[in-house]
């Protein structure tokens, strides 16, 4: 948690950087209240980040005196997120909050740290006091366009991801403030210029609460208001996985090959494995050992692509992702070189790994760096699937259930197991017949098992 320098009269603490890059974070839940009195390291909140759930500790002792902000908000990197007082100091009663809010001087209380620290950029425009009341200060109210633009000597900060989101919403970023770290371009900064430009406030209201796709003008769309019976915001990991989807879907081409395997030998050939190592094993990490196999012969499928530089990124070691259901939704574990694992350290590792996102334990980088993707939708009963591509990889598998079936092999039938496998494949990387080729090398390794063991 480092990048942000934090005040030297402890007065307040700025939220830090959880992650490599990150420019904010939702809050999820406060660990403490108005009043409490913390130690060094104590937990004050947690914060969601990508896929990963983080504890935000306190990096001094103290007394809280004001949190800043509300479960559901999103946090910049370098906002005050809490404040402290000297010990014994009690909260500001609600009263005199809201009373206070109303003043030009206290409408932007939980920034005016900032400025006063010299690291005042511009983290947001509206400020959410802990009586539910929301105010805009004058310094960072929505301004006009011209007011906001830069001049630039040199190229703006941004990593490829926010310079491809400017080109989508036409926005040229050199013209954009940057509230990230290093003064670099966020893409709320984007959404919130590109909000400004067309005098419509309400894209950058709704930015980071919901994908963008949803970001449509109230009115515009019926919708049915009666026999609701419950209200989910888009938010935490549901939020996350809805921006990473409506990504995927309007940047890549999607095509999907399905093909079936006889798994008859594999299913064999796994008990066997199973009694030999003394560890029960499904059929998913042999599997992933045939899809590591078959990337080494199809390497244009083991790629990811970064389209803010017009590349194609074919990687060596094959980081499989694989998806795993949650009770906060899908989450997406990344196995590290795991062309270089058996089938058992394969099914160790995806107990481990799902182990911790269900407890959300697992680390951020765990969930980053994938290079392909498979998604286990025959544990839950399905057959084939049209899987969505986990962005910026090119291509993913849903391996379906395997069932018993007649079968015909040189004109003689038999009770086999077939298992239904589908790809999907980003076209503007994977031609189709690569990607027919690459199912096909999977379904012969999974009907020749001595090939994987």
């Amino acid at each position: 948690m480092a990048g942000i320098k934090q005040p030297s009269d402890k007065s307040h603490f700025l939220l830090p950087d959880l992650g490599e890059g990150l420019a904010e974070a939702e809050l999820i839940a406060w660990k403490v209240k108005p009043g409490d009195a913390v130690k060094e390291s104590q937990t004050l909140a947690e914060m969601q980040t990508d896929k990963a759930l983080v504890e935000v500790p306190s990096p001094w002792a103290g007394t809280v005196t004001e949190l800043c902000g509300k479960p559901g908000e999103i946090v910049k990197v370098g906002a005050v997120l809490v404040r402290y007082g000297a010990a014994g100091a009690k909260a500001a009663p609600a009263a005199a909050t809201a009373a206070s809010a109303s003043s030009a001087s206290a409408s932007s209380a939980c920034l005016s740290a900032q400025a006063a620290s010299g690291a005042a950029e511009d983290q947001g425009t509206v400020v959410g006091t802990m009586s539910g009341t929301l105010t805009v200060s004058d310094r960072f109210a929505r301004r006009a366009p011209e007011a906001a633009t830069l001049s630039r000597e040199g190229k703006a900060l941004a990593t490829p991801a926010v310079r491809r989101i400017a080109r989508e919403l036409g926005v040229d970023i050199q013209r954009v403030p940057g509230s990230g770290r290093g003064g670099r371009v966020t893409a709320s900064d984007l959404e919130s210029f590109a909000g400004g430009a067309s005098g419509n406030g309400h894209a950058a209201a709704t930015a980071g609460f919901a994908p963008r796709s949803a970001a449509i003008a109230p009115g515009s769309v019926y919708i049915d208001q009666q026999g609701v019976t419950q209200r989910i915001p888009f938010r935490g990991v549901r939020r996350k996985i809805a921006e990473s989807l409506d990504r995927s879907v309007r940047t890549t081409v999607h095509f999907t090959v399905v093909d079936e395997a006889d798994v008859t030998a594999l299913d064999q050939k796994r008990k066997e494995y199973s009694r030999v190592t003394g560890q029960k094993l499904s059929m998913l990490p042999f599997i992933m050992a045939a899809i590591c196999r078959a990337l080494k012969k199809h390497p244009s499928l083991n790629a990811i692509t970064d389209d803010a530089a017009s590349e194609i990124l074919v990687k060596g070691p094959v980081n499989l992702g694989c998806a795993v259901d949650t009770d906060a939704g899908l989450m997406v574990p990344v196995i590290r070189d795991a062309g270089a694992k058996s089938p058992l350290e394969l099914s160790n590792e995806v107990k481990r790994l799902a182990a911790a996102c269900k407890d959300r334990t697992i680390k951020r980088e765990e969930s980053l760096g994938g290079t392909f993707t498979i998604s286990n939708v025959g544990s839950y009963g399905g057959m084939f699937a049209t899987p969505v591509i986990n962005y910026p990889e090119v291509a993913i598998l849903a391996a379906g259930r395997a069932k018993e079936r007649v079968m015909v092999q040189d004109g003689r039938f038999y009770a086999g197991l077939a298992l239904p496998l589908s790809l999907s494949c980003d076209h503007r990387v994977v031609d189709g017949a690569e990607g027919a080729r690459f199912l096909n090398t999977v379904v012969g390794l999974l009907e020749h098992p001595e090939q994987l063991i």
